[in-house]
């Protein structure tokens, strides 16, 4: 009797587990309204923020949930995984939007200020609703604090493209990648936002975004490798990452204005370069250096990342879509609890510390409800019972099977 080959199961990169939940605990503070703590944030500190962060962690994710399935199963059956998910993804956009429309009306109705459906900008959706309800079904109604969703859904509709031209070649799909780029750039593409107003476009486009998704989506199939520790490439890195810092945002020209007018007139001048609608180049190097940074700093202590202490952060990562969705509800309750409580010092850190321990918490409760841990619970209590049964049946009673 020959002995079958146990099918050994793929380890998660704790790196993509870790970054991600990063990625998730920063987007929560980010969109607080008027959050002090998120001037500290990676975003006020150079041109890419914790979005490269997401859409990268994304495309590497999306490689290792879909690749294979093109590869093993054809190129219809993977087509098909990436059309669910982007249903999963439409629901939950959808969805989201009316939880925080209905927090925003509830904002109203309990405070008299402020006006919370003006905050987020949704006068139109209550003014105007059978529009903007087609609009927001048709994703041609995309307020601004809605977008990151639609913009990730439309970079996975480009993934079955991307693996045919990929069956040809992987050189051939980064090539088509880099061109929808560069042509979104020549050509000035959008997406319509706003069905009264056309040159209100997607905040994120994703012909432009995808270059950061399919460079993650490459380098986890392996047909992009990052490049080796280099002494002259890692130093460029670094002076890049610290130069780009005073001129990303106004706060770091608080002061100098006079005195060093030419960062001013360079950060003017650059303004499309670092641009996040369609993803100005200057986003996408900063992201890249500090990728090439952060990886080799990690490198070699991968295991580190595994430590029980950053089990939370990693937890936070492999449940990125639902932490998500709660980010933006959550943040926006919090932005409501300051307003009432007032800013300080205090209230920032009471919102934001509860506001990531809410998080975490949440991450952990939707990792036990997909490992259905009940189950074992269950299964205990049946052993047990079968124990009890046996042990309460006389001796002799049942018929031996020479019986």
């Amino acid at each position: 009797m020959t002995e079958q080959p146990t099918k050994t199961r793929r380890q998660r990169d704790p790196r993509l587990d870790f970054f991600r939940g990063v990625a998730m605990l920063i987007i929560f503070i980010a969109h607080v309204p008027k959050n002090h703590w998120s001037n500290f944030i990676p975003a006020r500190f150079g041109f890419s923020d914790a979005a490269e962060m997401f859409v990268f962690c994304s495309g590497f994710a999306a490689a290792i949930a879909f690749g294979g399935t093109f590869i093993k199963a054809g190129f219809w059956h993977g087509t098909g995984r990436v059309l669910y998910r982007i249903w999963q993804l439409y629901t939950a956009h959808i969805l989201i939007f009316f939880l925080i429309a209905g927090l925003m009306l509830a904002g109203n109705a309990v405070f008299a200020e402020p006006d919370y459906i003006s905050r987020l900008n949704l006068h139109f959706f209550f003014n105007k609703t059978p529009e903007a309800l087609l609009g927001l079904l048709t994703l041609t109604y995309v307020p601004n604090y809605f977008d990151i969703m639609p913009m990730y859904m439309g970079a996975l509709l480009m993934i079955p493209v991307f693996m045919a031209l990929a069956n040809v070649h992987p050189w051939l799909a980064m090539s088509f990648s880099l061109a929808v780029y560069s042509l979104n750039w020549i050509f000035d593409g959008g997406l319509p936002a706003h069905p009264s107003h056309d040159h209100i476009e997607w905040f994120f486009n994703p012909l432009g975004w995808q270059l950061v998704f399919f460079t993650g989506y490459s380098i986890s199939r392996g047909w992009l490798t990052p490049p080796p520790f280099n002494r002259a490439l890692m130093a460029a890195c670094i002076v890049f990452v610290i130069a780009a810092a005073p001129v990303s945002h106004w706060w770091f020209f608080v002061g100098y204005k006079e005195s060093l007018p030419f960062l001013a007139e360079w950060r003017q001048a650059i303004l499309p370069w670092r641009a996040k609608t369609d993803y100005g180049i200057l986003r996408f190097i900063h992201f890249l250096a500090l990728a090439y940074i952060v990886v080799n700093l990690v490198r070699g202590r991968e295991h580190l990342l595994q430590h029980k202490v950053f089990h939370p952060i990693r937890t936070v990562g492999q449940q990125a879509l639902p932490v998500f969705l709660l980010n933006m509800w959550l943040a926006q309750l919090g932005g409501m609890v300051l307003d009432q409580l007032g800013r300080s010092q205090t209230t920032w850190a009471l919102v934001n510390l509860s506001g990531l321990a809410i998080v975490v918490l949440f991450a952990y409760l939707v990792t036990a409800i997909k490992k259905e841990w009940w189950r074992g619970a269950a299964d205990a209590n049946r052993e047990k019972a079968t124990v009890r049964k046996n042990a309460d049946t006389p001796s002799g009673s049942a018929l031996s099977p020479a019986e």
